[in-house]
């Protein structure tokens, strides 16, 4: 890679895997100031890169019609790449990459990419090492010409959305990319009753089709969009989170809470930078097929244990301000 590269940075969604992918391009962009990044993502997640320092272009591709597709191949044909890094693995990226013309495609070797195929247009393929997502993401960037490291995870300041308590609260998104990685809504009810005990209030967040929805949980809910759970976070004392791209926000924004694990490994997809408490089941099996039922592992974390190490992370949090402050 060249001092001043244009480099085709390509991961479309969802929430959480962009937000893994920040350091990745940071660390891109940061080893070569003078080359130029462009970031191919879903329109729906284009607000995520608002602002990014390190991201020169976004290229919003719609690919919801023909149509869509047609403009987002003509987008991508409109200008030379000399490198393109797809960070997702799937044929959809890899086509996408691809369709770009670059003279080089990198991208994960084909054991570690979601669809095999996908490896069959890249010119170079990286086996990580590394057990989370994070740090594979800037593995595969180092493969394609980084060298200076850096983990920043650069976040838009969102915009308020609807009401929030004034005083201190508690936010959660009890939704996830597929059911089995959500915590049942009855429980939250009954976090709510905890964290009253607490003095804090909880409050649920989703999008507005889901207000009904939310309501189950009894507590306070807070519908919003992207800019809107943005905001909601930096508001929050805490959060607590499934493996979803909410709780992967809270955590690149440097939040304590407790989150809830159960299908899928917390070793590569948990809450990175160590703000969070991790709950998993012992014995809990890893499987990221796509369930529409609640796993029983998730089910089997109580309210009240959630509760409580919420409670201890936020004292140790607590002390640890006080003595950096003395």
């Amino acid at each position: 890679m060249s001092a001043s590269s244009d480099i085709l940075v390509v991961r479309l969604g969802a929430m959480g895997d962009i937000l893994h992918a920040l350091p990745a391009v940071a660390t891109l962009k940061h080893s070569h100031p003078r080359s130029r990044v462009s970031w191919a993502v879903d329109p729906k997640w284009a607000p995520l890169l608002e602002g990014n320092p390190f991201v020169d272009e976004v290229l919003p591709l719609a690919r919801k019609s023909l149509r869509d597709v047609a403009r987002a191949w003509k987008l991508l044909r409109s200008r030379p790449f000399d490198l393109a890094i797809d960070f997702q693995g799937l044929l959809q990226s890899a086509l996408v990459a691809s369709a770009a013309r670059p003279d080089r495609i990198v991208g994960f070797h084909h054991s570690q990419v979601r669809e095999r195929a996908a490896a069959f247009f890249y010119s170079a393929c990286v086996a990580a090492r590394s057990a989370h997502v994070v740090d594979r993401n800037v593995e595969l960037a180092v493969a394609a010409g980084a060298a200076n490291v850096i983990h920043a995870f650069p976040i838009p300041p969102g915009a308020p959305e609807g009401t929030l308590p004034e005083d201190g609260f508690v936010l959660a998104s009890p939704f996830a990319g597929w059911a089995a990685k959500q915590w049942p809504l009855e429980h939250y009810a009954a976090l709510a009753q905890e964290l009253d005990r607490m003095g804090l209030r909880l409050v649920l967040n989703g999008p507005p089709e889901a207000r009904e929805t939310l309501a189950a949980g009894r507590a306070i809910t807070h519908c919003s969009g992207l800019a809107g759970l943005i905001h909601a976070t930096r508001r929050a004392t805490a959060v607590v989170g499934v493996d979803s791209g909410p709780l992967h926000l809270a955590a690149a924004l440097g939040k304590p809470g407790v989150a809830i694990f159960g299908p899928t490994d917390p070793a590569r997809n948990g809450p990175y930078g160590g703000t969070f408490t991790v709950l998993r089941e012992e014995g809990a099996a890893t499987t990221y097929k796509r369930r529409a039922e609640i796993e029983s592992s998730m089910r089997a974390i109580s309210p009240r244990h959630v509760a409580q190490e919420l409670r201890a992370r936020l004292e140790s949090r607590s002390r640890g301000a006080a003595g950096a402050a003395q």
